[in-house]
């Protein structure tokens, strides 16, 4: 439990500490938001606001792993060939250190270009699915028979076998979970404090699921929210800075590895359900929308759309609610979600 301890206070402090010296570099280096013309009018005062803060969460984590690597209690826990060993830690450090690069990648080209346009988004995508192929790929070469592809599918209070194996059907699932878990939490992205904010909860609980098993694992947790803790402090409303892609892609691979390689792949699902609504919000206003095109007319679908605007937090700012109170209750959304992880992993 040290470890823990360890990990999220070292994150923290590593994280909030250069926080003011590093804004001051972004703005000097013109790395300014650029505000999408699909957000709320009332963002357009978010304007050249610091973007790409989330090299703060990424390197006050990357320290903290490599530093606790070295350490012998951390050492003294780790053990097995799956998801308790140390190279399994660097291995999910990498995954999230690679989809980190992909966003760093999209929000560079944005900045250059001067208007929020990176990377298509097949390049985007394609990038990430490669990435997480490759981890899925490691993941196949430690397997554990009777361990890395079974999915626990009920909670864990039931005495009836609740688990099945998946086989070889497992890695395409866990790679579309990685790919589909960033862009979950890179759509979230956007009110301050909201994605930060949300993703401690989920490391958090993630944390608690898998420490009794994997102490490493849960040491990258603690590191984790510490890190976006300290990243917090400066993106709670009115932020100073925002994360950009450079971090919001790189959560999601980062949370997902770790439901994967913790056995926890429901728990993270159920923890990150305010993220996955916001993912699905944007499929299924994009659907619709090109459905009615298609069947009525551009001018319908416009004036039918299911949300005001999409992502899901948007719709609630279009509904009247005040940016902060959307954050607020969303924060207490993703605590409720977590809450449940917990219970359905635990009890």
């Amino acid at each position: 439990m040290s470890s823990l301890v360890f990990g999220f206070i070292a994150a923290f402090l590593l994280a909030a500490l250069p926080g003011r010296i590093v804004i001051d570099r972004l703005r000097k280096l013109g790395a300014k938001q650029n505000v999408s013309t699909d957000a709320p009018t009332a963002h357009a005062k978010k304007q050249g606001t610091p973007t790409m803060g989330g090299v703060l969460i990424l390197a006050s984590l990357t320290l903290v792993i490599g530093i606790a690597s070295l350490m012998p209690a951390v050492r003294a826990n780790a053990g097995g060939s799956f998801g308790g060993s140390v190279s399994a830690l660097f291995a999910l450090l990498l995954l999230t250190l690679a989809f980190g690069a992909i966003g760093f990648t999209d929000d560079y080209l944005s900045l250059r270009r001067g208007r929020n346009l990176g990377l298509r988004a097949r390049e985007k995508l394609a990038a990430q699915f490669v990435a997480a192929l490759l981890f899925v790929v490691w993941m196949a070469a430690h397997a554990q028979t009777g361990l890395t592809t079974f999915l626990d599918l009920m909670p864990a209070a039931l005495t009836a076998p609740h688990a099945i194996d998946l086989g070889f059907w497992y890695y395409p699932l866990a790679a579309l979970l990685i790919v589909g878990f960033s862009n979950a939490t890179n759509i979230t992205d956007g009110l301050d404090g909201l994605s930060s904010g949300l993703t401690i909860l989920i490391s958090f609980a993630l944390a608690a699921l898998v420490y009794v098993l994997y102490p490493t694992l849960g040491l990258f947790a603690a590191a984790l929210a510490g890190a976006l803790a300290g990243f917090l402090w400066w993106n709670a409303h009115p932020a100073k800075v925002f994360m950009g892609d450079t971090a919001s892609l790189a959560l999601g691979a980062g949370l997902a590895g770790l439901g994967l390689l913790g056995k926890q792949e429901i728990g993270l699902i159920v923890a990150s359900l305010v993220c996955w609504s916001e993912l699905i919000s944007v499929m299924i206003q994009v659907s619709v929308f090109k459905l009615r095109k298609r069947k009525y007319g551009i001018e319908y679908a416009r004036a039918n759309r299911v949300f005001r605007r999409t992502p899901l937090h948007h719709h609630f700012e279009e509904c009247g609610m005040p940016e902060t109170q959307v954050v607020a209750r969303f924060w207490i959304a993703g605590a409720l979600c977590a809450a449940l992880a917990l219970l359905w992993g635990r009890l």
